[in-house]
Protein backbone atom coordinates (compact mmCIF):
# COMPACT_ATOMS: atom_id res chain seq x y z
CA UNK A 1 0.00 0.00 0.00
CA UNK A 2 1.17 3.23 -1.01
CA UNK A 3 0.67 6.08 1.58
CA UNK A 4 -0.09 9.57 0.28
CA UNK A 5 3.26 11.63 1.19
CA UNK A 6 3.74 15.53 2.37
CA UNK A 7 6.19 16.31 -1.20
CA UNK A 8 5.28 14.74 -4.50
CA UNK A 9 8.29 14.88 -7.22
CA UNK A 10 6.24 15.94 -10.25
CA UNK A 11 6.92 19.13 -11.82
CA UNK A 12 3.35 19.18 -13.34
CA UNK A 13 1.10 19.27 -10.27
CA UNK A 14 -1.43 21.45 -10.29
CA UNK A 15 -2.71 21.05 -6.85
CA UNK A 16 -0.47 19.88 -4.19
CA UNK A 17 -2.51 19.41 -0.41
CA UNK A 18 0.11 18.81 1.83
CA UNK A 19 -0.93 18.10 5.94
CA UNK A 20 -4.71 19.55 5.51
CA UNK A 21 -6.16 19.07 8.96
CA UNK A 22 -9.98 20.57 9.32
CA UNK A 23 -11.73 21.37 12.60
CA UNK A 24 -15.07 21.92 13.39
CA UNK A 25 -16.42 23.74 16.96
CA UNK A 26 -20.15 23.13 17.63
CA UNK A 27 -21.35 24.45 20.93
CA UNK A 28 -18.15 24.31 22.26
CA UNK A 29 -16.84 20.94 20.92
CA UNK A 30 -14.11 20.45 18.96
CA UNK A 31 -14.65 17.47 16.09
CA UNK A 32 -11.54 16.53 14.38
CA UNK A 33 -13.25 15.93 10.68
CA UNK A 34 -9.55 15.69 8.39
CA UNK A 35 -6.49 14.66 10.24
CA UNK A 36 -3.56 15.34 8.23
CA UNK A 37 -4.74 14.48 4.56
CA UNK A 38 -1.82 15.18 1.24
CA UNK A 39 -3.30 14.29 -2.14
CA UNK A 40 -1.80 15.95 -5.33
CA UNK A 41 -3.18 16.37 -8.72
CA UNK A 42 -1.32 16.88 -12.01
CA UNK A 43 -2.37 19.11 -14.94
CA UNK A 44 -5.79 17.30 -16.98
CA UNK A 45 -5.60 14.35 -14.47
CA UNK A 46 -8.43 12.96 -12.83
CA UNK A 47 -8.20 12.08 -9.40
CA UNK A 48 -10.75 10.36 -6.81
CA UNK A 49 -12.08 11.20 -3.82
CA UNK A 50 -13.49 7.88 -1.69
CA UNK A 51 -15.05 6.68 1.22
CA UNK A 52 -18.17 6.44 3.36
CA UNK A 53 -20.45 9.29 4.44
CA UNK A 54 -18.42 11.15 6.62
CA UNK A 55 -15.13 10.44 5.90
CA UNK A 56 -13.85 13.84 5.28
CA UNK A 57 -13.79 13.73 1.48
CA UNK A 58 -16.42 16.90 0.59
CA UNK A 59 -14.54 18.52 3.85
CA UNK A 60 -11.26 17.90 2.10
CA UNK A 61 -12.43 19.42 -1.58
CA UNK A 62 -14.20 22.38 -0.13
CA UNK A 63 -10.96 23.40 1.33
CA UNK A 64 -9.84 23.82 -1.63
CA UNK A 65 -12.19 26.66 -2.44
CA UNK A 66 -12.48 27.62 0.94
CA UNK A 67 -16.29 27.40 1.08
CA UNK A 68 -16.25 25.89 4.79
CA UNK A 69 -18.43 27.42 7.26
CA UNK A 70 -16.13 29.67 8.95
CA UNK A 71 -15.37 30.49 11.39
CA UNK A 72 -16.50 27.42 12.73
CA UNK A 73 -14.27 25.57 10.51
CA UNK A 74 -10.74 25.92 10.70
CA UNK A 75 -7.00 24.67 9.84
CA UNK A 76 -5.12 23.61 12.78
CA UNK A 77 -2.57 22.70 9.88
CA UNK A 78 -2.29 22.40 6.18
CA UNK A 79 -1.34 23.93 2.39
CA UNK A 80 -3.38 23.59 0.14
CA UNK A 81 -0.74 25.38 -3.50
CA UNK A 82 -2.46 25.73 -6.68
CA UNK A 83 -0.57 26.91 -9.47
CA UNK A 84 2.24 27.06 -6.25
CA UNK A 85 0.31 29.41 -4.38
CA UNK A 86 -1.14 28.63 -1.04
CA UNK A 87 -5.18 29.01 -1.42
CA UNK A 88 -5.33 29.43 2.72
CA UNK A 89 -3.33 32.80 2.30
CA UNK A 90 -5.21 34.36 -0.18
CA UNK A 91 -7.25 37.01 0.52
CA UNK A 92 -11.33 37.02 -0.13
CA UNK A 93 -10.91 38.99 -2.91
CA UNK A 94 -8.37 36.89 -4.96
CA UNK A 95 -10.05 33.62 -3.59
CA UNK A 96 -13.43 34.99 -5.47
CA UNK A 97 -11.63 35.59 -8.75
CA UNK A 98 -10.40 31.42 -8.43
CA UNK A 99 -13.94 30.14 -7.44
CA UNK A 100 -15.99 29.47 -10.82
CA UNK A 101 -13.40 30.75 -13.07
CA UNK A 102 -10.14 28.60 -12.63
CA UNK A 103 -11.64 26.16 -10.23
CA UNK A 104 -15.23 25.35 -10.38
CA UNK A 105 -17.46 22.70 -8.39
CA UNK A 106 -20.14 20.51 -9.21
CA UNK A 107 -22.19 20.75 -5.81
CA UNK A 108 -24.34 16.93 -5.07
CA UNK A 109 -27.38 18.59 -4.11
CA UNK A 110 -28.72 20.96 -7.04
CA UNK A 111 -31.83 21.74 -5.35
CA UNK A 112 -30.36 23.53 -2.42
CA UNK A 113 -27.55 25.14 -4.83
CA UNK A 114 -29.87 26.55 -7.26
CA UNK A 115 -31.71 30.04 -6.29
CA UNK A 116 -35.29 29.45 -5.99
CA UNK A 117 -36.04 32.86 -7.44
CA UNK A 118 -34.39 33.19 -10.50
CA UNK A 119 -34.72 31.40 -14.01
CA UNK A 120 -31.90 28.64 -15.22
CA UNK A 121 -30.90 31.55 -17.78
CA UNK A 122 -30.25 33.70 -15.57
CA UNK A 123 -27.92 31.63 -12.64
CA UNK A 124 -26.36 30.29 -15.82
CA UNK A 125 -25.19 33.43 -17.36
CA UNK A 126 -24.66 35.12 -13.81
CA UNK A 127 -21.29 32.52 -13.96
CA UNK A 128 -20.23 34.20 -17.37
CA UNK A 129 -21.23 37.85 -16.57
CA UNK A 130 -19.11 37.74 -13.21
CA UNK A 131 -15.71 36.89 -14.69
CA UNK A 132 -16.17 37.29 -18.47
CA UNK A 133 -18.49 40.60 -18.69
CA UNK A 134 -20.38 39.24 -21.43
CA UNK A 135 -23.41 41.26 -23.29
CA UNK A 136 -26.43 39.86 -23.35
CA UNK A 137 -26.71 38.30 -26.59
CA UNK A 138 -23.66 36.60 -26.14
CA UNK A 139 -24.01 35.07 -22.84
CA UNK A 140 -27.38 33.72 -23.98
CA UNK A 141 -25.79 32.02 -26.91
CA UNK A 142 -23.48 30.17 -24.51
CA UNK A 143 -25.67 29.58 -21.93
CA UNK A 144 -27.79 27.59 -24.77
CA UNK A 145 -24.41 26.06 -25.73
CA UNK A 146 -23.98 24.80 -22.21
CA UNK A 147 -27.69 23.70 -21.62
CA UNK A 148 -27.19 21.58 -24.77
CA UNK A 149 -24.05 20.31 -24.33
CA UNK A 150 -25.16 18.68 -20.87
CA UNK A 151 -28.26 16.95 -22.21
CA UNK A 152 -30.84 19.16 -21.11
CA UNK A 153 -33.93 18.64 -23.69
CA UNK A 154 -35.89 21.56 -24.82
CA UNK A 155 -32.83 24.27 -23.85
CA UNK A 156 -34.51 27.45 -25.00
CA UNK A 157 -37.77 26.50 -23.25
CA UNK A 158 -36.18 25.18 -19.98
CA UNK A 159 -33.79 28.17 -19.59
CA UNK A 160 -36.69 29.83 -18.35
CA UNK A 161 -37.86 27.72 -16.04
CA UNK A 162 -37.10 27.88 -12.19
CA UNK A 163 -35.43 25.09 -10.64
CA UNK A 164 -38.83 23.78 -8.95
CA UNK A 165 -39.91 23.23 -12.40
CA UNK A 166 -37.26 20.86 -13.12
CA UNK A 167 -36.63 17.13 -12.31
CA UNK A 168 -33.54 16.45 -10.44
CA UNK A 169 -31.50 14.89 -12.70
CA UNK A 170 -32.61 18.25 -15.03
CA UNK A 171 -31.00 20.43 -11.74
CA UNK A 172 -28.63 18.00 -12.09
CA UNK A 173 -27.09 18.98 -15.53
CA UNK A 174 -27.83 22.69 -15.00
CA UNK A 175 -24.97 22.16 -12.12
CA UNK A 176 -22.90 21.18 -14.47
CA UNK A 177 -23.11 23.78 -16.95
CA UNK A 178 -22.50 26.71 -14.59
CA UNK A 179 -19.53 24.52 -13.34
CA UNK A 180 -18.39 24.10 -16.80
CA UNK A 181 -19.12 27.61 -17.98
CA UNK A 182 -15.79 29.11 -17.60
CA UNK A 183 -13.99 26.76 -18.58
CA UNK A 184 -12.05 25.86 -15.21
CA UNK A 185 -8.27 24.34 -14.98
CA UNK A 186 -9.67 22.36 -11.79
CA UNK A 187 -13.14 20.61 -11.68
CA UNK A 188 -13.81 19.65 -8.08
CA UNK A 189 -17.23 16.66 -8.96
CA UNK A 190 -18.87 15.86 -5.53
CA UNK A 191 -21.24 13.32 -6.89
CA UNK A 192 -21.98 14.94 -10.02
CA UNK A 193 -24.04 12.48 -11.12
CA UNK A 194 -26.42 11.20 -8.43
CA UNK A 195 -29.21 12.68 -9.23
CA UNK A 196 -29.04 11.46 -13.02
CA UNK A 197 -30.52 8.60 -14.78
CA UNK A 198 -28.01 5.64 -16.01
CA UNK A 199 -28.22 6.94 -19.77
CA UNK A 200 -27.69 10.73 -19.42
CA UNK A 201 -25.48 9.87 -16.17
CA UNK A 202 -23.23 7.53 -19.19
CA UNK A 203 -23.67 10.76 -21.47
CA UNK A 204 -22.08 13.32 -18.58
CA UNK A 205 -19.35 11.06 -18.07
CA UNK A 206 -18.11 11.33 -21.62
CA UNK A 207 -18.85 15.06 -22.00
CA UNK A 208 -16.75 15.58 -18.69
CA UNK A 209 -14.06 13.32 -20.34
CA UNK A 210 -14.41 15.06 -23.73
CA UNK A 211 -14.01 18.53 -21.98
CA UNK A 212 -11.31 17.29 -20.04
CA UNK A 213 -9.14 16.09 -23.09
CA UNK A 214 -10.10 19.48 -25.16
CA UNK A 215 -8.95 22.03 -21.77
CA UNK A 216 -6.21 19.79 -20.14
CA UNK A 217 -9.01 20.36 -17.04
CA UNK A 218 -7.98 18.46 -14.12
CA UNK A 219 -10.78 16.73 -12.02
CA UNK A 220 -11.39 16.22 -8.25
CA UNK A 221 -13.92 13.23 -8.26
CA UNK A 222 -15.93 12.57 -5.24
CA UNK A 223 -18.07 9.84 -5.35
CA UNK A 224 -19.46 6.87 -3.83
CA UNK A 225 -20.27 4.91 -7.18
CA UNK A 226 -17.23 2.65 -7.51
CA UNK A 227 -18.12 2.05 -11.07
CA UNK A 228 -17.27 5.50 -12.21
CA UNK A 229 -14.21 5.81 -9.83
CA UNK A 230 -13.02 2.67 -12.00
CA UNK A 231 -13.94 4.66 -14.98
CA UNK A 232 -13.22 8.00 -14.85
CA UNK A 233 -10.13 8.09 -12.28
CA UNK A 234 -6.01 7.49 -12.46
CA UNK A 235 -5.62 7.47 -9.01
CA UNK A 236 -7.56 7.16 -6.16
CA UNK A 237 -7.24 8.11 -2.05
CA UNK A 238 -9.71 5.92 -0.44
CA UNK A 239 -10.51 7.98 3.08
CA UNK A 240 -12.08 6.88 6.31
CA UNK A 241 -12.65 8.51 9.58
CA UNK A 242 -10.68 11.48 8.47
CA UNK A 243 -7.63 10.21 7.28
CA UNK A 244 -6.20 8.39 3.64
CA UNK A 245 -5.99 5.04 4.49
CA UNK A 246 -4.98 3.89 0.90
CA UNK A 247 -3.59 5.39 -2.28
CA UNK A 248 -2.74 4.27 -5.03
CA UNK A 249 -3.37 3.51 -9.25
CA UNK A 250 -6.96 3.11 -9.83
CA UNK A 251 -6.24 -0.92 -11.37
CA UNK A 252 -3.92 -1.36 -8.39
CA UNK A 253 -6.51 -0.14 -5.79
CA UNK A 254 -8.98 -2.10 -7.55
CA UNK A 255 -7.07 -5.47 -8.48
CA UNK A 256 -5.05 -5.32 -5.32
CA UNK A 257 -6.48 -3.52 -2.71
CA UNK A 258 -4.52 -3.31 0.55
CA UNK A 259 -6.58 -1.70 3.59
CA UNK A 260 -8.99 -3.78 5.31
CA UNK A 261 -11.29 -0.67 4.97
CA UNK A 262 -10.53 -0.77 0.96
CA UNK A 263 -11.82 -4.38 0.71
CA UNK A 264 -14.96 -3.08 2.92
CA UNK A 265 -15.51 -0.59 -0.13
CA UNK A 266 -15.08 -2.64 -3.06
CA UNK A 267 -17.19 -5.74 -1.49
CA UNK A 268 -20.24 -3.41 -0.73
CA UNK A 269 -23.40 -3.18 -3.57
CA UNK A 270 -27.09 -3.95 -2.93
CA UNK A 271 -27.42 -8.29 -2.49
CA UNK A 272 -30.07 -10.43 -1.90
CA UNK A 273 -33.86 -10.57 -4.40
CA UNK A 274 -36.99 -10.08 -3.54
CA UNK A 275 -39.29 -12.71 -3.17
CA UNK A 276 -41.11 -14.03 -6.13
CA UNK A 277 -43.89 -12.18 -7.39
CA UNK A 278 -47.51 -12.87 -6.01
CA UNK A 279 -50.37 -12.72 -8.26
CA UNK A 280 -53.17 -13.68 -5.53
CA UNK A 281 -51.81 -11.22 -3.02
CA UNK A 282 -54.44 -8.07 -2.66
CA UNK A 283 -53.98 -5.31 -4.52
CA UNK A 284 -53.36 -2.15 -2.49
CA UNK A 285 -53.07 0.64 -4.84
CA UNK A 286 -54.63 0.84 -8.80
CA UNK A 287 -54.79 3.25 -11.29
CA UNK A 288 -55.95 2.95 -14.99
CA UNK A 289 -55.46 4.98 -17.86
CA UNK A 290 -53.85 7.96 -15.34
CA UNK A 291 -52.93 11.30 -16.55
CA UNK A 292 -51.56 14.32 -15.69
CA UNK A 293 -51.35 17.22 -17.99
CA UNK A 294 -49.26 20.54 -17.15
CA UNK A 295 -51.14 23.40 -18.74
CA UNK A 296 -48.52 25.91 -20.88
CA UNK A 297 -49.88 28.95 -20.89
CA UNK A 298 -48.99 32.27 -23.29
CA UNK A 299 -50.25 36.07 -24.04
CA UNK A 300 -51.37 38.68 -21.69
CA UNK A 301 -54.42 36.58 -20.85
CA UNK A 302 -52.43 33.42 -20.18
CA UNK A 303 -54.32 31.09 -22.38
CA UNK A 304 -53.73 27.57 -22.55
CA UNK A 305 -51.53 27.24 -25.63
CA UNK A 306 -50.31 23.35 -25.32
CA UNK A 307 -49.58 20.60 -22.62
CA UNK A 308 -47.02 19.14 -20.84
CA UNK A 309 -47.95 15.70 -20.64
CA UNK A 310 -46.16 14.06 -17.45
CA UNK A 311 -47.91 11.19 -17.09
CA UNK A 312 -49.91 10.19 -20.34
CA UNK A 313 -52.28 6.70 -19.76
CA UNK A 314 -50.50 4.98 -17.36
CA UNK A 315 -51.79 1.90 -15.40
CA UNK A 316 -50.31 -0.10 -13.03
CA UNK A 317 -51.50 -2.56 -9.58
CA UNK A 318 -49.44 -2.46 -6.47
CA UNK A 319 -49.82 -6.01 -4.37
CA UNK A 320 -49.85 -6.57 -0.43
CA UNK A 321 -45.99 -6.89 0.60
CA UNK A 322 -45.23 -5.84 -3.10
CA UNK A 323 -42.53 -3.60 -4.67
CA UNK A 324 -43.44 -1.86 -7.90
CA UNK A 325 -40.62 -0.24 -9.13
CA UNK A 326 -40.44 2.42 -11.56
CA UNK A 327 -37.68 3.31 -13.78
CA UNK A 328 -36.66 5.46 -16.45
CA UNK A 329 -34.81 8.86 -17.69
CA UNK A 330 -34.94 12.19 -15.58
CA UNK A 331 -38.56 13.53 -16.96
CA UNK A 332 -39.92 10.57 -17.97
CA UNK A 333 -42.90 10.99 -14.99
CA UNK A 334 -41.52 8.73 -12.22
CA UNK A 335 -41.98 11.13 -9.26
CA UNK A 336 -45.12 12.83 -11.06
CA UNK A 337 -46.76 9.30 -11.17
CA UNK A 338 -46.07 8.88 -7.57
CA UNK A 339 -47.43 11.99 -6.47
CA UNK A 340 -50.74 11.56 -8.23
CA UNK A 341 -51.27 8.22 -6.47
CA UNK A 342 -50.70 9.83 -2.80
CA UNK A 343 -53.32 12.46 -4.09
CA UNK A 344 -50.86 15.28 -4.09
CA UNK A 345 -51.22 16.77 -6.93
CA UNK A 346 -54.09 16.41 -9.16
CA UNK A 347 -54.72 14.33 -12.20
CA UNK A 348 -57.10 12.46 -14.70
CA UNK A 349 -58.20 8.84 -14.29
CA UNK A 350 -59.22 6.43 -11.14
CA UNK A 351 -56.81 6.09 -8.10
CA UNK A 352 -58.25 2.94 -6.02
CA UNK A 353 -56.62 2.64 -2.55
CA UNK A 354 -57.91 -0.26 -0.39
CA UNK A 355 -61.03 -0.98 -2.89
CA UNK A 356 -61.73 3.04 -2.42
CA UNK A 357 -61.14 5.14 -6.15
CA UNK A 358 -59.97 8.24 -3.72
CA UNK A 359 -59.37 10.27 -7.27
CA UNK A 360 -61.66 13.50 -6.04
CA UNK A 361 -61.00 13.56 -2.69
CA UNK A 362 -60.48 16.89 -1.08
CA UNK A 363 -57.28 17.80 1.67
CA UNK A 364 -59.82 17.00 4.49
CA UNK A 365 -61.19 13.78 3.13
CA UNK A 366 -57.36 12.03 2.35
CA UNK A 367 -56.63 13.51 6.26
CA UNK A 368 -57.41 9.95 7.63
CA UNK A 369 -55.79 7.93 5.13
CA UNK A 370 -52.48 9.74 4.98
CA UNK A 371 -51.92 7.41 8.02
CA UNK A 372 -51.50 4.84 5.72
CA UNK A 373 -49.95 6.39 2.72
CA UNK A 374 -46.29 7.70 3.17
CA UNK A 375 -43.54 8.97 1.17
CA UNK A 376 -39.62 8.67 1.72
CA UNK A 377 -38.33 11.59 -0.14
CA UNK A 378 -34.63 12.00 -2.79
CA UNK A 379 -32.90 14.19 -0.85
CA UNK A 380 -33.14 13.55 3.33
CA UNK A 381 -30.98 16.35 3.79
CA UNK A 382 -34.00 18.62 2.30
CA UNK A 383 -36.94 17.17 3.45
CA UNK A 384 -36.45 16.88 7.19
CA UNK A 385 -36.40 20.97 8.81
CA UNK A 386 -33.12 21.57 10.01
CA UNK A 387 -35.24 23.25 12.87
CA UNK A 388 -36.88 20.69 14.49
CA UNK A 389 -34.81 17.59 16.19
CA UNK A 390 -35.33 14.39 15.33
CA UNK A 391 -37.98 12.92 17.51
CA UNK A 392 -40.31 16.15 16.53
CA UNK A 393 -39.79 15.41 12.98
CA UNK A 394 -40.86 11.54 13.30
CA UNK A 395 -44.00 12.37 15.80
CA UNK A 396 -45.26 15.06 13.73
CA UNK A 397 -47.97 12.37 12.47
CA UNK A 398 -48.64 11.12 15.53
CA UNK A 399 -49.75 14.67 16.47
CA UNK A 400 -52.01 14.91 13.98
CA UNK A 401 -53.23 11.26 13.29
CA UNK A 402 -53.20 10.33 17.06
CA UNK A 403 -53.96 13.42 18.73
CA UNK A 404 -54.60 11.38 22.05
CA UNK A 405 -50.99 10.10 22.95
CA UNK A 406 -49.66 11.90 25.54
CA UNK A 407 -45.66 13.12 25.44
CA UNK A 408 -44.15 10.08 27.23
CA UNK A 409 -46.22 7.64 24.77
CA UNK A 410 -45.60 9.79 21.24
CA UNK A 411 -41.47 9.44 22.71
CA UNK A 412 -41.90 5.66 22.98
CA UNK A 413 -43.31 5.36 19.31
CA UNK A 414 -40.62 8.04 18.08
CA UNK A 415 -38.19 5.38 20.17
CA UNK A 416 -39.31 2.04 18.46
CA UNK A 417 -40.12 3.43 14.77
CA UNK A 418 -35.63 4.79 15.10
CA UNK A 419 -34.82 1.22 16.51
CA UNK A 420 -37.13 -0.75 13.65
CA UNK A 421 -34.82 1.60 11.20
CA UNK A 422 -31.29 0.53 13.03
CA UNK A 423 -30.58 4.05 15.20
CA UNK A 424 -30.88 4.54 18.51
CA UNK A 425 -33.80 5.72 20.76
CA UNK A 426 -31.76 8.42 22.19
CA UNK A 427 -31.04 10.08 19.16
CA UNK A 428 -34.30 11.58 18.78
CA UNK A 429 -33.23 14.92 21.00
CA UNK A 430 -30.24 15.33 18.00
CA UNK A 431 -30.57 17.58 15.26
CA UNK A 432 -30.93 16.52 10.96
CA UNK A 433 -27.19 18.08 10.84
CA UNK A 434 -26.03 16.13 13.10
CA UNK A 435 -26.15 12.77 11.37
CA UNK A 436 -24.73 11.54 7.88
CA UNK A 437 -26.20 11.01 4.86
CA UNK A 438 -27.19 7.29 5.17
CA UNK A 439 -28.88 7.97 9.05
CA UNK A 440 -30.53 11.06 7.78
CA UNK A 441 -32.34 8.50 5.46
CA UNK A 442 -32.94 6.23 7.87
CA UNK A 443 -34.53 8.78 10.07
CA UNK A 444 -36.93 9.76 6.74
CA UNK A 445 -38.09 6.03 6.70
CA UNK A 446 -38.58 6.12 10.27
CA UNK A 447 -40.90 9.15 10.13
CA UNK A 448 -42.93 7.36 7.53
CA UNK A 449 -42.75 4.01 9.50
CA UNK A 450 -43.82 5.60 12.59
CA UNK A 451 -47.73 5.20 11.49
CA UNK A 452 -47.67 1.84 10.37
CA UNK A 453 -48.66 2.56 7.09
CA UNK A 454 -49.43 0.24 4.16
CA UNK A 455 -48.44 2.20 1.37
CA UNK A 456 -45.17 4.11 1.15
CA UNK A 457 -43.86 5.77 -2.62
CA UNK A 458 -39.84 5.79 -2.24
CA UNK A 459 -38.77 8.44 -4.27
CA UNK A 460 -34.58 7.51 -4.98
CA UNK A 461 -33.85 6.62 -1.39
CA UNK A 462 -30.46 5.62 -2.12
CA UNK A 463 -29.16 7.93 -4.89
CA UNK A 464 -27.78 10.30 -2.38
CA UNK A 465 -26.20 7.44 -0.28
CA UNK A 466 -22.59 5.87 -0.73
CA UNK A 467 -22.44 1.85 -2.36
CA UNK A 468 -22.17 0.16 1.66
CA UNK A 469 -24.93 2.31 2.94
CA UNK A 470 -26.72 1.68 -0.11
CA UNK A 471 -26.68 -1.69 0.67
CA UNK A 472 -27.75 -1.44 4.51
CA UNK A 473 -31.15 0.82 3.40
CA UNK A 474 -31.72 -2.25 0.57
CA UNK A 475 -31.44 -4.52 3.69
CA UNK A 476 -33.82 -2.45 6.11
CA UNK A 477 -36.57 -2.25 3.26
CA UNK A 478 -36.61 -5.37 2.21
CA UNK A 479 -36.81 -6.56 5.69
CA UNK A 480 -39.49 -4.17 7.00
CA UNK A 481 -41.41 -5.24 4.37
CA UNK A 482 -41.49 -8.63 5.24
CA UNK A 483 -42.45 -7.87 9.10
CA UNK A 484 -44.68 -5.56 8.25
CA UNK A 485 -46.26 -6.53 4.28
CA UNK A 486 -45.83 -3.30 3.55
CA UNK A 487 -46.69 -2.36 -0.52
CA UNK A 488 -43.63 -0.05 -2.29
CA UNK A 489 -43.43 1.92 -5.29
CA UNK A 490 -40.19 1.85 -5.29
CA UNK A 491 -38.89 4.81 -8.01
CA UNK A 492 -35.04 4.33 -8.94
CA UNK A 493 -32.37 5.32 -12.07
CA UNK A 494 -30.30 3.03 -10.26
CA UNK A 495 -31.72 -0.59 -11.83
CA UNK A 496 -29.26 -2.76 -9.12
CA UNK A 497 -31.36 -1.30 -6.16
CA UNK A 498 -34.51 -1.85 -8.30
CA UNK A 499 -33.34 -5.49 -9.39
CA UNK A 500 -32.33 -6.24 -5.54
CA UNK A 501 -36.07 -4.64 -4.10
CA UNK A 502 -38.52 -5.17 -6.98
CA UNK A 503 -41.12 -7.73 -7.73
CA UNK A 504 -42.96 -5.95 -10.95
CA UNK A 505 -41.26 -3.23 -12.81
CA UNK A 506 -42.34 -0.48 -15.20
CA UNK A 507 -40.52 1.48 -17.38
CA UNK A 508 -41.60 4.72 -18.56
CA UNK A 509 -40.57 7.59 -21.26
CA UNK A 510 -42.03 10.28 -21.67
CA UNK A 511 -44.90 9.72 -19.35
CA UNK A 512 -45.80 7.01 -21.08
CA UNK A 513 -45.25 2.73 -20.05
CA UNK A 514 -42.81 1.41 -22.56
CA UNK A 515 -42.34 -1.89 -21.05
CA UNK A 516 -43.59 -3.23 -18.10
CA UNK A 517 -43.25 -7.06 -16.61
CA UNK A 518 -41.99 -9.27 -13.63
CA UNK A 519 -38.41 -8.09 -12.33
CA UNK A 520 -36.99 -11.16 -13.51
CA UNK A 521 -38.30 -11.10 -17.24
CA UNK A 522 -37.68 -7.63 -17.35
CA UNK A 523 -34.00 -7.72 -16.41
CA UNK A 524 -33.16 -11.10 -18.28
CA UNK A 525 -35.19 -10.56 -21.39
CA UNK A 526 -36.52 -7.05 -22.10
CA UNK A 527 -38.08 -6.20 -25.05
CA UNK A 528 -38.03 -2.71 -26.48
CA UNK A 529 -34.91 -1.10 -27.29
CA UNK A 530 -35.29 1.35 -24.64
CA UNK A 531 -35.00 -1.06 -21.74
CA UNK A 532 -31.82 -2.30 -23.39
CA UNK A 533 -30.46 0.49 -23.41
CA UNK A 534 -31.37 1.60 -19.52
CA UNK A 535 -30.06 -1.71 -18.63
CA UNK A 536 -26.51 -1.90 -21.12
CA UNK A 537 -26.01 1.56 -19.74
CA UNK A 538 -26.21 0.34 -15.85
CA UNK A 539 -24.37 -3.42 -15.91
CA UNK A 540 -21.99 -2.35 -18.45
CA UNK A 541 -19.27 -2.28 -16.04
CA UNK A 542 -20.95 -4.46 -13.42
CA UNK A 543 -20.84 -6.78 -16.37
CA UNK A 544 -17.25 -6.53 -16.90
CA UNK A 545 -16.62 -7.07 -13.43
CA UNK A 546 -18.23 -9.87 -12.91
CA UNK A 547 -16.49 -11.52 -15.67
CA UNK A 548 -12.85 -10.30 -14.90
CA UNK A 549 -13.31 -11.65 -11.48
CA UNK A 550 -14.65 -15.13 -13.17
CA UNK A 551 -11.58 -15.53 -15.73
Amino acid sequence: MKKATSEEPHQNNLVRVRDLSVDFAVAGNVNHAVRKVSFHIKKGETVALVGESGSGKTVSALSILRLLPYPAASHPSGEIYFHGRDLLKLDEGDMRQMRGARISIIFQEPMTSLNPLQTIDKQVGEVLRVHRGMDKAAERRRVLELLTRVGLRDPEKRMLSYPHQLSGGQRQRVMIAMALANEPELLIADEPTTALDVTIQAQILELLKELQQELGMAMLLITHDLGIVRKMAERVYVMNDGEVVEEGVTEDIFERPQHAYTQHLLAAEPKGAPPKEDLTAPVIMETDNLKVWFPVKRGLLRKTVDHIKAVDGVSLQVRAGQTVGVVGESGSGKTTLGLALLRLISSDGPVVFMGQNIEKFNSKQMRPLRRDLQIVFQDPYGSLSPRLSVGQIIEEGLTIQEPGLSYDERRARVDRALQDVGLEGDMQDRYPHEFSGGQRQRIAVARAMVLGPKFIMMDEPTSALDMSVQAQIVDLLRDLQREKNLSYLFISHDLRVVRALSNHVIVMRQGKVVEEGSAEKIFTAPETEYTKALLAAAFNLETRELVDAET
